[in-house]
């Protein structure tokens, strides 16, 4: 029958171990609650929404946020020139008039049958040499002498129309030249079939398809009276 023996201990080493097992115990027990703590202070991964939008959404509607606003947002603003000189120029483009009276004379004879013809346009009383301006935008198709008007200009409008200037005395364009509204085109003579100085003026809506200007003139805003004859 075997014999047990039990091992002996020394009074020494049975009080280390006893401070060892306290001291593990304790540590156990400090790291556990650090542990409840960190636990109780950090919502769950389900409490906390990874989305920002559905974070903003579940914050309170008072809730106050702080935007943050770039640096280059508080610097001071400045409109380049190029801009500056492309707005003035389209202002001024605008509120230039589209439709302008050929010469300041008064009216002196209107569209219709006059001493047995047609007369096909408008007369405007003015002295030799007054510029005669182009009533509308447009291109000048033909520049120079024609019978009865001794002088005529001929200018493709900006609505698509011919208008006829007649009885000149100088012509200061040529064909191609674009003008605009109020551009000299040539002065007041009295070439051709003429008892005097003056300007005749056409509106041909096709070759050969006179209308009287007036009502034409009217419905662009521009009222030149009424003729004398």
């Amino acid at each position: 029958m075997p014999v047990t023996v039990p091992l002996s201990r020394s009074p020494k080493w049975d009080g280390r171990y006893r401070t060892a097992a306290t001291r593990a115990v304790a540590v156990s027990a400090v790291v556990g609650a650090a542990l409840s703590v960190l636990a109780a202070a950090v919502p769950s991964a389900e409490a906390q929404p990874s989305d920002p939008v559905a974070t903003v959404a579940a914050a309170p509607h008072d809730a106050q946020f702080t935007a943050f606003t770039p640096y280059e947002a508080q610097m001071p603003q400045f409109v380049p020139p190029e801009v500056t000189d492309f707005l003035r120029n389209l202002g001024i483009e605008q509120a230039r008039p589209k439709t302008v009276r050929p010469v300041a004379g008064p009216l002196t004879s209107g569209f219709g049958v006059r001493w047995g013809a047609m007369h096909a346009g408008i007369d405007f009383g003015d002295g030799f040499g007054t510029p005669i301006r182009a009533v509308t935008d447009g291109t000048v198709i033909e520049a120079g002498p024609a019978s009865g008007f001794g002088l005529w200009v001929r200018i493709q409008q900006d609505d698509g129309t011919i208008g006829v200037y007649g009885h000149m005395q100088d012509i200061l364009v040529q064909p191609g030249q674009q003008v605009r509204a109020g551009d000299d085109v040539a002065t007041v003579g009295s070439r051709g079939y003429s008892t005097g100085p003056h300007l005749h003026y056409e509106v041909h809506i096709s070759p050969g398809a006179p209308i009287d200007p007036l009502p034409w003139l009217a419905g662009r805003g521009m009222d030149v009276g009424t003729a004398t004859d």
